[in-house]
């Protein structure tokens, strides 16, 4: 068994090896099984009611149907009762909540390591009373008194058990410890801001009263340096060092980077890598181009056959590079970071042709059809069936249908007549809507519902030959049809740092049939911020830039701007096309020139706020708006837009679209891609709501710049500003940071 680890996972305290162990809780098909103690079980051990199981440790409890997603197991369980036995056990997909197996027996196991039982709260009782006094008010005394649980109880883990234990106690006596040369440095960084963070709650909670928050020592928590030695004294340990040591030579060097050509403008970075496959071929080697996946790996033969390397072979393993033919050019999946040479292969890593790839592995989607309609839907919300109206949700039901387990919603329906949905049907319902006043339950086979469908198709009738007149007036209007260059679109695909997702490739393929359909664009890209739209944008730009025709990049802030300038030089570095800000940061000088230069046609994109939009700015041959964030422009400015969109392609990236512009994107006087799909490790915005708490503040900005990321703190005033400064610079030295504000001039916040 390898264990590799962090020093604050080395170093932190746990429950002892009994207490966890002892803390399962088994059953099995056919026994009889006490639900209200599964209940209980599931409350003392951490983990979560929820209405819909999507997480580890979440429960759900739907009449003889238990939900539950222990730690540890790929799928979550579902526990079918009759009566009081347990009649089956199934695992089941989180995003659609259909049965996938069927399991004999399940072992639970505590999702906390905080377990509430009465022994472990007594000794919480006596130990809290001990150290701090009478608790007074105390809330996190009086939830665990009452065996409920809180959040952050974990930080009082000490007072639940007699004695807690570390990760060198499960190692057997002749493990094996390897040390990283940094572990002592890490290790003395991270008692030292342990030891910071305590002694500023300490240092707070003195002369409050019950509701303080009562931090326990360090040391009980945490191995301070003399227990972190003593754990290591009388074991086998090595330290690794970071310099060169005397070793065995495998006949292997590493490969060359094509860091200098990606550098030059000059050089083309494709033709290099081939010239150089040529060479390491002509010396008697075979050539293997490694990618990070299947589609980079096809997208670089195509460019590299682009480029005179033809007869590029995928192989699958190691095996069929050995088998494979020297006179060959290999590709294949191979995540190394740098590639390698040796007398008989030569590999090329994808890393070594375009730098630092940011892909990231792919984790199993949660989002789906079922939990994007149903996780939100709770007993006795209203919902629409496409064929019997409205009727209320109330619940999960499991049916036996040809002797066999079936999952559906029931639905209840005037009459108390019921109609249960199979789960994989539920595209067939949507929720109600927000007002649910006065609404009234449809009757089953009843006429009313087909009636109000009628009526509301005849209305929709009425509006699309609206829309088809409308529509028949856009195709009048025509524009050259653009299409992406050969192979060079690809090059600048192959420089997108991340993996795309499903929606993006959709956004970017409709926009790319948009442009080559011969007639003005006119398409909304609406998608979360953070999910891929700019990079839509760069790609729409980059196809009709390279026609000769220009691009204007519209956004409404000075901030946006700068950002999009900044993401749009970098991309367009190399490549002939001249990226330039326009904006009230940009000196006078600059901005004259860069108005020249859209006038002649030297400049070809240009990214800026309305002052894109003004009368003075004029172009030589604009082919594309490109509008970020429409909503948060004035009137006068969207009326400047939307002259525009009869003679040049328009794309609009956003959000929230305001209702107007959503409404005309449904109802088809404008073409919308939706981006829905998160990338695939994004993490969620966590938002906590509390009252002042210095202590907390300065926690989470070191927490911050000991991650190598940066803060923004925002105060509603500018009256607000000298107090915080001051209070970052006694309680938070350890930061460097600026202040910026409305009223500052754009000198001064380009310096910010």
């Amino acid at each position: 068994l390898l264990v590799v680890t962090t020093v604050s996972a080395a170093m932190q305290r746990t429950p002892p090896r009994e207490v966890t162990c002892g803390a399962g809780f088994q059953t099995t098909v056919g026994l009889d099984l006490d639900t209200a103690a599964l209940e209980r079980y599931f409350a003392a051990n951490g983990y979560m009611r929820a209405s819909t199981v999507s997480e580890k440790g979440e429960f759900a409890v739907r009449g003889g149907v238990i939900d539950v997603y222990p730690p540890g197991f790929e799928e979550p369980v579902r526990l079918d009762m009759f009566g009081s036995e347990l009649e089956s056990i199934r695992t089941f997909d989180p995003a659609t909540q259909r049965s996938t197996g069927q399991r004999r027996e399940v072992h639970l196991a505590p999702v906390s390591e905080a377990l509430l039982d009465p022994d472990s709260i007594s000794r919480f009782r006596t130990g809290y009373l001990g150290l701090f006094g009478a608790a007074g008010d105390d809330p996190l005394y009086a939830a665990i008194s009452e065996g409920a649980r809180r959040q952050g109880m974990e930080h009082w883990l000490p007072l639940l058990y007699d004695r807690l234990e570390t990760l060198f106690d499960y190692l057997p006596d002749d493990a094996r410890l390897f040390l990283d040369n940094q572990v002592e440095a890490a290790r003395g960084e991270r008692w030292t801001l342990t030891k910071d963070a305590w002694e500023a709650r300490r240092d707070a909670a003195m002369g409050k009263s019950g509701a303080a928050y009562r931090a326990l020592p360090p040391e009980r928590l945490y191995l301070g340096e003399s227990d972190w030695n003593s754990a290591l004294a009388g074991r086998w340990v090595r330290r690794l060092t970071p310099f060169h040591g005397p070793g065995e030579d495998a006949g292997g060097r590493l490969g060359r980077s094509f860091a200098a050509e990606r550098a030059q403008d000059s050089v083309n970075l494709f033709e290099a890598v081939a010239r150089h496959a040529e060479a390491l071929k002509a010396a008697g080697k075979r050539v293997l181009f490694a990618s990070w996946t299947e589609g980079s790996s096809e997208r670089l033969a195509a460019m590299l056959a682009d480029h005179g390397l033809e007869h590029v072979v995928a192989v699958r393993n190691w095996a069929d590079v050995q088998a494979a033919p020297k006179d060959l050019y290999l590709r294949g999946v191979l995540p190394v970071e740098h590639g390698f040479e040796t007398d008989t292969i030569a590999v090329v890593s994808e890393t070594d042709m375009l730098g630092d790839r940011l892909a990231r592995p792919k984790k199993k989607r949660r989002a789906s059809n079922f939990l994007a309609e149903a996780s939100a839907l709770t007993t006795g919300d209203l919902v629409v069936h496409l064929d019997h109206g409205i009727g209320r949700y109330e619940g999960l039901k499991t049916l036996e249908i040809q002797q066999a387990p079936h999952d559906c919603l029931e639905l209840l329906y005037a009459g108390d007549s019921k109609l249960y949905l199979p789960v994989e049907n539920i595209d067939l319902l949507t929720r109600y809507g927000s007002d649910t006043d006065g609404a009234q339950l449809d009757r089953l086979g009843g006429a009313g519902w087909q009636a109000r469908k009628a009526k509301a198709k005849a209305r929709l009738r009425d509006m699309a030959e609206g829309l088809i007149a409308l529509a028949a007036k856009r195709s009048l209007r025509s524009s050259d049809p653009i299409t992406p260059p050969h192979g060079l679109f690809d090059e600048f695909c192959a420089r997108f740092p991340y993996e795309e997702t499903d929606d993006q490739l959709n956004a970017i393929g409709d926009v790319l049939e948009d442009l080559g359909k011969g007639t003005p664009m006119d398409r909304l890209i609406c998608g979360d911020v953070g999910f891929g739209k700019t990079e839509v944008a760069l790609r729409a730009a980059f196809v009709v830039a390279m026609t000769g025709q220009q691009v204007a990049i519209v956004c409404p802030t000075t901030l946006l701007a700068r950002q999009h300038f900044k993401t749009f030089s970098e991309r367009f570095a190399g490549w002939p096309v001249k990226v330039r800000h326009l904006s009230r940061m940009v000196t006078a000088k600059d901005a004259a020139e860069t108005r020249a230069g859209l006038k002649d046609g030297s400049f070809e994109i240009v990214v800026g706020t309305h002052a894109v939009l003004s009368d003075q700015v004029g172009f030589k041959d604009l082919g594309l708006v490109i509008v970020d964030e429409e909503q948060h422009f004035g009137v006068k400015h969207k009326e400047k837009l939307k002259s525009l969109r009869a003679d040049v392609h328009l794309l609009t990236l956003t959000a929230t679209p305001i209702p107007r512009t959503l409404q005309m994107a449904l109802s088809g006087i404008r073409e919308m891609s939706i981006i829905a799909t998160p990338p695939v490790d994004r993490l969620a915005v966590r938002t906590y709501v509390t009252p002042w708490d210095p202590v907390l503040v300065r926690e989470a900005l070191l927490r911050e710049k000991y991650r190598g990321g940066q803060a923004y703190y925002v105060v509603p005033r500018l009256s607000d500003l000298p107090d915080i400064e001051q209070f970052l610079r006694e309680k938070v030295p350890e930061i460097k940071f600026v202040v910026g504000h409305g009223q500052m001039s754009p000198t001064q916040l380009e310096d910010v």
